[in-house]
């Protein structure tokens, strides 16, 4: 009965894939194989073989899997004429495992007659070696080293007898350097050598009952290859599976795609194909286990990134994985990029997915994303706090540690934050809970610097990504912040509609101390609208819910409205609100809000008719934006002194227009403002004032034009009538 059992278990069975890259001799003897269905790297064949020609010591060097074995074999036999004294293989691997300096002589030793080495001393293996150049020497022989993992296996061969004798070695990036060879490297095979390894592996599949594609003209092929990181063992692996049952090729890529591009966090079964590129994988095999695993979850890692990232992301001590990045890039797994970062490869990056979904549960999956978005939230939160420190807008809030560099920091891995916070779609809304908190937290410090460097289409794309969250629809006060940041963004937009409506929505969603603040910048939205009214009563309610320890918001609350009661013409409750707010951004050491509110002054101060107190005001505020990277409030602050002067010292024209025309500079910087279109003005009246009666002209039609474009009547109107005044007096 147990017979019966084995051998219809054996009539089940199937033969061997062809897998192996080597045909050995039938006779066991260590002569030179032949390949087994060896398909391109012609051109790298024709180099070996030209190498073998005039060097004493040629290696093909690759990283594991991608078929040095193969094309050194193939060269060998394509030179075996040229050695008529004997051709010798050896793989200096056994079981899987690197043979040592000594067991690598001894068996050279057996092979080519000669006295093996008595002990594994340096000087016994010395004399082994020189042993074998005495059996070598004269003869036309052939040495084929294959899977040399380490230097010190063949060092003792080196150099190698200095006449007829050739040594080929096979291995790996570690030989790289090794003295007294020529090293030749091969890396991956193209795609369309890829797709010949895999029709050539079906074709001595046997024959399916399904009709299939032919895997040459088939553009999913190429894609399947591209998938399988383009290792050759894996390549022939699955196209002979493939063929062997039937499975048509889109099948295939369609569970490899899912398998990669579903993100880690979900759940999704296992395909046959995805488990048999996991499992031919055999330069994935040789790593260490703690190797494997960095590598799987730098897969969740969507750009370069630094080692303490890494190392937050494996959950590791930084100089434990700073060893294990050595290893990987050693073995080309990672590369490195600038700033002292890492990355996988572009190629094996699919690989390296398929591997994380077949070795890592879920719950290790969602555990590693958290470390990252962890560590990535709290490093962004200490590098945006000092860009509040130097001078954030002064319409957001901030409440953040303090940290240093916040400009390199942010430069240098915004690829990594925007691919982390930009999610893909629908990917937002399924995103583990304990992921979810710190995403959130790193969105908001990343839209900081957006905001900051001006960058504001990605600004606008992280408030909608985090609007399309469900945590949005659950907690109101996070739908409530990303409508004001949009409301910021509309009003640097020069769109106060567009603010004002994006605004209500967060007054209508955000708790006490967000409706402060989305009330402030409301009033701010409705001030530029010309709705004085309803802007004041939005900043006294802003200034009402504010916390008492809220300093730097209170100072906002005031600066707003001071601004609100200027336009009003309330200029004695205006200059209170802006003197006690210069008072407290200075105190808090805010440059730009305590630059700002100076700005406001000037205009305050003029309108009094306190001349000298404007121009200490405005000497102040520019003496501040020095230190101040803002080119807008700058230029504000540039046009309020020169407008000053225009009207309270017209002997000094030559000096208004100088601060006009810088004005003008920096306001042609940005996109067309009010701001542009009143310079342009006040450019004019200085010409005039000057006598440059044509530039004069020239300045208040290119003001009437601004105007007309952001829709400033008011401003349009007041060059109408200089260009009409002008061209009375001219008639007259």
């Amino acid at each position: 009965m147990g017979y019966e059992v084995r051998r219809r278990r054996a009539d089940r069975q199937v033969d061997p894939e062809p897998t192996d890259v080597l045909a050995a001799p039938a006779t066991g003897a260590p002569t030179l194989p032949y390949t087994a269905e060896f398909t391109g790297r012609g051109e790298h064949v024709e180099t070996v073989v030209g190498l073998l020609a005039r060097e004493h010591a040629v290696a093909v060097l690759g990283r594991r899997a991608v078929g040095t074995s193969a094309c050194a074999v193939q060269a060998a036999n394509r030179c075996r004429a040229d050695f008529p004294d004997g051709q010798y293989y050896l793989d200096v691997r056994r079981r899987g495992r690197p043979r040592s300096a000594r067991q690598v002589l001894t068996a050279l030793a057996r092979i080519l007659g000669t006295a093996p080495p008595t002990s594994g001393r340096p000087d016994a293996l010395a004399a082994a070696a020189d042993a074998l150049r005495g059996q070598l020497d004269g003869r036309k022989i052939l040495l084929v080293l294959d899977n040399v993992d380490r230097p010190d296996q063949v060092r003792a061969l080196l150099p190698p007898t200095a006449r007829t004798c050739r040594l080929l070695l096979a291995g790996g990036p570690a030989l790289v350097g090794l003295k007294g060879v020529v090293a030749h490297w091969i890396a991956e095979p193209g795609t369309s050598e890829a797709v010949e390894l895999f029709a050539t592996a079906g074709g001595a599949a046997p024959a399916a009952r399904v009709r299939r594609a032919d895997p040459r003209t088939d553009p999913a092929v190429g894609e399947i290859v591209d998938l399988c990181g383009r290792q050759p063992r894996t390549v022939r692996a699955l196209g002979y599976r493939t063929a062997q049952h039937g499975w048509r090729h889109f099948d295939v890529l369609d569970a490899l795609r899912r398998a990669v591009q579903t993100p880690p966090h979900q759940r999704l079964a296992v395909s046959p194909a995805a488990r048999l590129v996991t499992e031919r994988d055999i330069a994935y095999q040789a790593l260490p286990r703690e190797a494997r695993r960095l590598y799987r979850l730098m897969s969740l890692v969507p750009a370069p990134v630094d080692r303490p990232t890494i190392a937050a992301l494996a959950g590791r001590h930084p100089e434990r994985v700073t060893a294990l990045l050595d290893r990987l890039a050693a073995a080309a797994f990672v590369v490195g990029a600038p700033g002292d970062r890492y990355e996988l490869r572009p190629l094996l990056t699919a690989s390296a997915r398929l591997h994380l979904r077949d070795a890592d549960p879920v719950r290790a999956r969602v555990a590693a994303q958290a470390r990252l978005t962890r560590h990535l939230a709290r490093r962004a939160e200490r590098h945006a706090a000092n860009l509040a420190v130097l001078g954030a807008p002064p319409d957001r809030e901030w409440s953040l540690p303090l940290d240093d560099d916040p400009y390199g920091w942010f430069d240098l891995h915004q690829e990594l934050l925007l691919a982390v916070v930009r999610v893909p779609a629908g990917a937002a809304e399924t995103l583990p809970r304990r992921v979810r908190r710190w995403w959130f937290r790193l969105a908001v410090a990343l839209c900081g610097w957006l905001a900051y460097t001006e960058r504001l289409d990605e600004w606008e794309q992280v408030c909608r990504t985090v609007l399309a969250t469900p945590t949005a629809d659950d907690r109101p006060e996070i739908a409530g912040w990303a409508h004001n940041e949009l409301g910021v963004l509309r009003r640097r937009r020069h769109d106060p509609q567009g603010a004002a409506a994006a605004l209500t929505l967060a007054v209508n969603e955000r708790g006490r101390r967000g409706t402060a603040q989305a009330r402030m910048n409301l009033g701010l939205a409705l001030l530029d609208l010309g709705q004085l009214d309803d802007a004041v009563e939005h900043l006294e309610m802003s200034r009402r819910h504010r916390s008492g320890a809220d300093r730097a918001g209170h100072a906002l609350t005031d600066l707003g409205l001071g601004a609100a009661q200027l336009a009003r013409g309330e200029l004695d409750a205006a200059h209170h609100h802006l003197v006690r707010a210069a008072n407290t951004f200075r105190s808090v050491g805010d440059a730009r809000g305590y630059a700002a509110a100076l700005t406001n002054l000037v205009l305050v101060h003029a309108a009094l008719g306190e001349h000298l107190d404007a121009a200490q005001a405005w000497r102040a505020a520019l003496r501040e934006y020095e230190s101040v990277n803002d080119p807008t409030s700058r230029a504000t602050a540039l046009l309020n002194a020169g407008a000053t002067l225009l009207s309270s010292t017209p002997g000094q024209a030559r000096t208004a227009y100088e601060l006009l025309t810088e004005s003008r500079r920096l306001r042609e910087q940005t996109r067309p403002s009010a701001g542009l279109a009143r310079t342009l003005l006040y450019l004019g009246d200085a010409c005039a004032a000057l006598g440059e009666h044509t530039d004069a002209r020239r300045h208040w039609a290119d003001a009437a034009t601004a105007a007309e474009e952001v829709a400033d009547d008011q401003c349009r109107a007041t060059a109408d009538a200089r260009l009409e005044a002008e061209a009375d007096d001219r008639v007259t």
